[in-house]
């Protein structure tokens, strides 16, 4: 069944689809990554999202520097199958700036910006201080 999900999506001339990660239990967007087949058949295997890191060209399975998982409970591909939904259990937080979303800069009304959401761990305490 793997194989038939993995060839029905359609991965870009990189060979990379985005994937949008939601809390399954909140709805609550967390993050946008990028996928490439062997991730995606990593995620499968383990239940844990396993995304491709552009900038460092490698396979990365989220929480393995913080230990802040993404446990799979749904994946889903948009009407083209060029896009994913994980739809995950996160434990802690899904950002690497210690907020639980990504998604945590609101543009107001009046052009400023606004952090909101919730901080869940300190970054220098996971990643050390960064200079």
């Amino acid at each position: 069944m793997a194989d038939s999900f993995l060839d029905s999506l359609r991965f870009d001339a990189k060979g990379l689809i985005p994937c949008i990660v939601q809390d399954a239990a909140t709805g609550q967007m967390l993050m946008l990554a990028y996928m490439n087949r062997e991730s995606v058949q990593q995620t499968l295997e383990t239940g844990l999202c396993t995304f491709y890191s552009r900038s460092r060209q490698k396979l990365w399975c989220k929480g393995e520097t913080s230990g802040h998982t993404q446990e799979v409970r749904e994946l889903r591909t948009d009407c083209d199958n060029d896009a994913l939904l994980a739809r995950v259990k996160q434990n802690g937080a899904a950002c690497h700036t210690g907020m639980y979303s990504c998604f945590y800069k609101r543009r107001n009304p009046d052009g400023t910006i606004e952090e909101v959401g919730e901080r869940v761990f300190d970054p220098a305490d996971v990643y050390g201080k960064q200079e």
